[in-house]
């Protein structure tokens, strides 16, 4: 397993529109491994395909927090939402592709997804809580939008420009380890 880059915001690749995988073969099942690995380090709850510049379909996420720490890794090729709760739940976001950002973002309490699973087969299933949240939050990656895109334009504005000086702090760091 290899560790992925994780692209931060505002990198064009995060806004563009992913193209369905077309088969289930070993490559996309290595990304797959390669992504969950990503994400598990980072550490985050979940971790799509543009986000590592890979645009296609496909997203991880693991949402248990049982005490026990068992992790419950899922992986979803071309998934698709097909119902959506009328409630609604707010639940503050964050991104790995926007570091140390937060935001409340109200989302559909439940959905159901459908999708291809690394076994080939299409799987459903029900999410609600913090999986529904993810769920929701990956698919808007996979259509080249991002939590803040959610937000109103000075909200927006305002985390972007916060994540500049985050990045921009994170190079003065590295310089100076450097020297």
């Amino acid at each position: 397993m290899t560790l992925k880059t994780i692209l931060l915001h505002p990198d064009p690749r995060l806004k563009k529109h992913c193209d369905p995988v077309a088969t289930i073969d070993d490559e996309i099942r290595q990304l797959a491994d390669d992504m969950l690995e990503t994400m598990y380090d980072a550490p985050g709850v979940g971790l799509a395909g543009p986000q590592v510049g890979v645009l296609k379909r496909i997203f991880v996420m693991d949402c248990a927090k049982d005490k026990l720490g068992i992790p419950e890794p899922m992986v979803m090729v071309n998934p698709e939402i097909t119902w959506v709760s009328e409630d609604k739940n707010v639940h503050e976001e964050g991104c790995l592709s926007l570091p140390e950002q937060y935001a409340e973002v109200t989302r559909p309490k439940e959905v159901r997804m459908q999708w291809l699973g690394l076994d080939g087969q299409m799987h459903e299933e029900q999410f609600d809580s913090l999986w529904a949240t993810c769920a929701q939050h990956e698919l808007d990656h996979l259509d080249g939008k991002l939590f803040i895109d959610h937000l109103g334009p000075l909200k927006r504005q305002m985390i972007t420009r916060k994540l500049e000086k985050w990045k921009r702090e994170k190079a003065r760091e590295a310089k100076s380890s450097w020297s």
